[in-house]
């Protein structure tokens, strides 16, 4: 593996981070560093929307309150597929629990589990994904 591909791979493991702590901690302007402007995201299969980033950002900032402002999802094993040297296909384990309300005062867990698949190009402010396709895997407590 040449030095380029590992400082690749480590450029977007780290958009893959700032992407989850921005999901997480709410803090969806910084989502601007991970994604395009054009990108093309596609929630439906956790039940959300499909559209083009700009969209899909506001929907995650009206949405993503309704659960507990704790959340925490992790990423797993990374998968790079390098198409050439400014294109790459990667795909990320992730399992994200989140609380909400159990409607009697309380609390309940539930949980996704599945695959992040982005398409990342690199783009003059570096790494960033211009499609992502979160397919879910399983889920618990819905």
């Amino acid at each position: 593996m040449e030095l380029q591909e590992l400082i690749d791979r480590a450029e977007i493991t780290d958009a893959i981070t700032r992407y989850t702590l921005s999901v997480d901690e709410g803090d969806f302007d910084r989502l601007d560093t991970v994604f395009t402007p054009d990108a093309h995201i596609d929630y439906t299969e956790s039940g959300g929307v499909v559209d083009t980033f700009p969209v899909v950002k506001a929907w995650l900032a009206e949405a993503l309150p309704g659960f507990s402002k704790h959340r925490l999802h992790t990423v797993g094993q990374i998968d790079f597929a390098f198409a050439s040297g400014d294109e790459a296909d990667v795909t990320a384990y992730f399992h994200n629990p989140m609380r909400i309300s159990d409607g009697k005062g309380g609390e309940r867990v539930v949980e996704v589990g599945g695959l992040y698949r982005h398409h990342f190009v690199r783009t003059a402010d570096g790494w960033r994904s211009d499609r992502l396709h979160e397919q879910v895997v399983w889920t618990r407590g819905f």
